[in-house]
């Protein structure tokens, strides 16, 4: 969710108003998704690199993180929203912490979407914690015994599906640590628009551009080639 600070920088706003609006537009983003029956949808909100950034503005980024989990919490419970937080959540403050294991436990029966936020998340930090994780449960074990499913398995999106369709906002054409794993075969949608812009009609032209897209994971046209009766 790329070009929030430059959304309020183009209106003389200080970069935090672009945070707080883009807060209220993946808000609106999610009941599109849910309105198309869209079952997952995983939103990259604070990533592990994003620590660098002025102290006052990752201040303001965890202010509008808990406001939202508090604010909006009645709300997605009600709309059928099941919430899970990807990342390592260890260096919020407790409250936040709290608010976070809250709200995933109140929303654990959504069943219309699930929302996934990426906070403290990052794709290299993801794969070394699997590693680790599959060795620390495997003590000796041999080298020939891993695999792709170990890594699979303890990944912080175990049980989630790859994603088919990947949206970059506000005209930068990367990755950013972004579900690296998850996304060897993702269809990867770039856009100049920034994020506080894209509303439910930007959605629909990504979703359109996706339609068109051949899907093929490594076969040829002629094989995945759907024969009508």
């Amino acid at each position: 969710m790329d070009g929030n600070g430059r959304w309020a920088k183009q209106r003389h706003l200080p970069r935090v108003a672009g945070h707080a609006k883009g807060a209220l537009q993946a808000k609106q983003v999610i009941k599109a998704c849910a309105a198309l029956e869209i079952e997952h949808i995983t939103l990259y909100a604070f990533s592990t690199e994003n620590w660098a950034r002025p102290a006052e503005e990752v201040s303001a980024l965890m202010g509008l993180f808990l406001k939202h989990l508090k604010g909006e919490l009645k709300g997605m419970v009600e709309r059928g929203v099941r919430l899970k937080i990807l990342g390592d959540i260890s260096e919020f403050s407790s409250e936040l912490r709290d608010a976070i294991a809250h709200a995933e436990h109140m929303t654990a029966a959504g069943d219309r979407i699930q929302v996934n936020v990426a906070a403290n998340y990052g794709g290299r930090s993801e794969l070394v914690s699997a590693v680790r994780q599959w060795m620390a449960s495997h003590p000796g074990a041999s080298p020939h015994a891993f695999d792709e499913d170990a890594i699979r398995q303890n990944l912080l999106t175990q049980g989630i599906p790859e994603p088919d369709l990947l949206i970059r906002t506000g005209g930068e054409c990367r990755l950013s640590n972004f579900l690296l794993w998850q996304s060897a075969y993702t269809e990867l949608y770039f856009t100049d628009t920034l994020w506080p812009d894209f509303d439910a009609k930007a959605l629909d032209a990504a979703i359109a551009w996706y339609k068109q897209r051949e899907r093929r994971f490594g076969k040829t046209s002629e094989q995945i080639a759907v024969v009508k009766p």
